[in-house]
């Protein structure tokens, strides 16, 4: 066994209609004006309305910011970072999906003191204190609210990333209610995504320990089970839970057994395409798997015996295959884009974006097989 350390959002609450109690939350903290950001998809269906109306009854003056961006951009950041300072905002809310928790966790860390944007990217360098943080999320598939990352998008589509201790949100609030009505092709492809945060921590070559693998697991079980279901015309309300439940595990796998090759490709899709960044690592996801395949080949099938237990292998080699063939099987009948043309890439892109993929080199560190740039411009092309 290695040394390892393990860090997590030191308080997780998974309520049904908890959200409703966010102002009883902001209390525990002293405060008495909140910052809520999401983003203006969120607003139009009414999905903040029962949020907004329990922080007013608490008491707690709110400052609603809708105007995240998807793949947050550098200028958005800094303007709700000038919003919150000019509100005085003293506790700081991320509803949404992994923008808006992405753009939260930096408005309250930028909010705590002097440092700017520049300043803070990499690892460890960004420097406290910060305010308050409660994270809420409404898909089942980044693990934001239990990783400290936020990554942004640059002005030349490069994607970067904070990575500290002090991202960990104060508070995870986990409420499936806000995620019953999400729509069927954005809960397959956030679900893929943090699927695909289970698979990349249990096989990565650095930092993996005993549990972000128990914690991978038990993710990629709880949301292989559910998803065709949470997909449904009229989801269950266990479905959606264990949804949320297994994404938010496989957040706290990979935000200590880092992720690799697959995010290092989806990265590109969403910086030059704007691809969501679920539906980014779906469609590259099962090339990736294939490319690993003899260098992680006893991890897949380990992931086999886990997800198929009333299956019986021969040899690894058996267990493995039917896994990749297992996640095949599972994007193909996802009501997503099931290609690189259907998010408008073309043949003459490919280059591009295999040497943009090659540029990300704090994950692909971390892939089972070294990733070269003849082989990511190949797994592009499988997947034209």
């Amino acid at each position: 066994m290695n040394d390892f350390t393990f860090e997590t959002t030191p308080h997780v609450i998974c309520e049904f209609d908890g959200a409703l109690k966010l102002g009883d939350l902001c209390k525990q903290f002293g405060a008495k004006s909140a910052m809520l950001l999401t983003d203006p998809g969120l607003q139009k269906v009414g999905l903040i309305d029962g949020p907004l109306t329990g922080l007013k009854e608490a008491g707690i003056e709110t400052l609603l910011w809708t105007r995240v961006e998807a793949d947050p951009p550098e200028a958005s950041i800094v303007e709700a970072v000038n919003a919150a300072r000019e509100f005085n905002a003293d506790i700081i809310i991320g509803l949404g999906g992994g923008s808006s928790m992405d753009t939260a966790k930096l408005v309250a860390l930028l909010c705590g003191h002097e440092q700017t944007l520049e300043d803070v990217y990499g690892i460890g360098l960004a420097k406290g204190p910060r305010l308050p943080l409660i994270q809420v999320p409404t898909t089942a598939g980044t693990g934001s609210e239990v990783t400290p990352i936020s990554i942004v998008t640059t002005p030349s589509h490069e994607k970067k990333g904070v990575v500290s201790p002090l991202l960990y949100p104060d508070i995870a609030l986990l409420d499936a209610s806000l995620t019953m009505d999400l729509p069927a092709p954005i809960t397959a492809a956030t679900g893929i995504d943090a699927m695909v945060h289970a698979i990349e921590a249990y096989t990565t070559r650095h930092k993996k320990n005993v549990l972000s693998d128990g914690l991978a697991i038990r993710a990629l079980q709880l949301m292989t089970a559910n998803i065709d279901d949470a997909v449904s015309d009229k989801p269950s309300r266990e479905a959606r839970e264990a949804m949320l439940q297994g994404s938010m595990m496989a957040g706290m796998a990979f935000a200590n057994a880092p992720v690799a090759a697959v995010h290092a490709l989806a990265y590109p899709l969403g910086g030059h395409f704007h691809v969501p960044h679920g539906l980014s690592n779906a469609l590259v996801l099962v090339e990736v798997l294939r490319f690993n395949r003899d260098a992680a080949c006893s991890h897949y099938a380990e992931l086999a015996r886990a997800v198929m237990p009333a299956k019986r292998f021969s040899s690894d080699e058996e267990a493995c295959d039917a896994f990749i063939q297992f996640m095949a099987d599972m994007v193909a009948r996802m009501p997503f884009a099931q290609n690189l043309r259907d998010v408008g890439v073309r043949e003459r892109d490919l280059d591009m974006l295999a040497a943009d993929a090659m540029k990300v080199e704090r994950l692909l560190v971390n892939n089972p097989r070294e990733m070269t740039l003849e082989a990511a411009h190949a797994i592009y092309a499988a997947t034209l």
